[in-house]
């Protein structure tokens, strides 16, 4: 099934339920997702629909960090119900091991050894990540066991 259909039902469930949080929440990510298929002039397909619930998750979590610094427990209360809700529309995040193992795999394909083949190293993993790691966590993993560190 779709993300997209996922998100419908996730929605319609949310309605049925009267789960204001859940029902917010995936509104949210449906018009973000609704305005960059009108962006783009065709339909989004799982990886675009992913990036944006990746978007949304990563938008609440700099809300939470935001929020403790002005003492609004409040806020950090809403934005960690909403990233729950988000978290279940996203694959299974990689262990810290099965990370190492996807990253030491594309160094050795692309026979990176220095620093200098970041670049290269991150273009060929990013894809495989699919949503099971944000790129921040990957690239200092790449930049460590480049630099032998």
């Amino acid at each position: 099934m779709s993300l997209k259909i996922e998100l419908e039902n996730g929605l319609k469930d949310a309605l049925r339920k009267s789960d204001e949080v859940r029902k917010r929440t995936i509104r949210m990510a449906m018009a973000t997702a609704k305005l960059l298929e009108v962006e783009k002039g065709k339909p989004l397909d799982d990886n675009d629909i992913l990036a944006v619930l990746q978007k949304e998750l990563k938008t609440r979590e700099e809300t939470i960090t935001e929020a403790k610094r002005g003492g609004r427990e409040d806020l950090v209360e809403a934005n960690q119900a909403e990233i729950q809700v988000l978290r279940a529309f996203l694959p299974q995040p990689l262990s810290p091991n099965e990370l190492e193992a996807l990253v030491r795999q594309v160094i050795t394909e692309t026979s990176a050894s220095t620093i200098a083949d970041m670049g290269k190293v991150m273009k060929v993993l990013t894809p495989r990540l699919e949503g099971r790691a944000t790129g921040g966590e990957a690239s200092n993993l790449v930049r460590k066991l480049l630099s032998g560190s």
